[in-house]
């Protein structure tokens, strides 16, 4: 782990990348791995640089879990992240610019400062109590 990037695992599970908002590369990198259903990459490219114009095409794919990545546009939160059987695994304060990704097991939040922030899941949601179990944290 670096002060800048931290993957969370237990038992060798990947539950959580947190990217912090002083993050740098020197080139692009993707951090989540090849066969997950969500991708999180950082994009690094030198001015002058192109993309070349695309579009993605229609591909059926099937979404086992919902992940979802958080932007931390302002504020301060604290993540408690659980196993999915519930059992507590550690916390992390988020700050402005933070990125995390959740990419199993179960999270809580704790709004430490007035904050503003985007959420990027596979979505919508089709059902609340298909999507989605609410237990008790920390």
């Amino acid at each position: 782990m670096s002060n800048h990037y931290e993957e969370i695992k237990h038992k060798n599970k990947l539950i959580a990348i947190i990217i912090k908002s002083d993050y740098s590369s020197g080139k692009t990198i993707f951090f989540s791995p090849p066969g997950f259903s969500q991708q999180l990459g950082y994009l690094r490219h030198d001015k002058g640089g192109s993309i070349k114009a695309h579009f993605h095409k229609e591909v059926r794919r099937e979404i086992i879990l919902t992940q979802e990545v958080l932007f931390i546009r302002a504020g301060k939160i604290k993540i408690d992240l659980y196993t999915v059987k519930k059992e507590y695994i550690t916390s992390r304060e988020l700050n402005r610019g933070d990125v995390i990704f959740l990419c199993s097991g179960g999270h809580g939040f704790k709004i430490l400062e007035d904050s503003e922030i985007i959420e990027v899941k596979q979505g919508p949601y089709s059902n609340r109590e298909i999507d989605k179990e609410l237990f008790d944290g920390v």
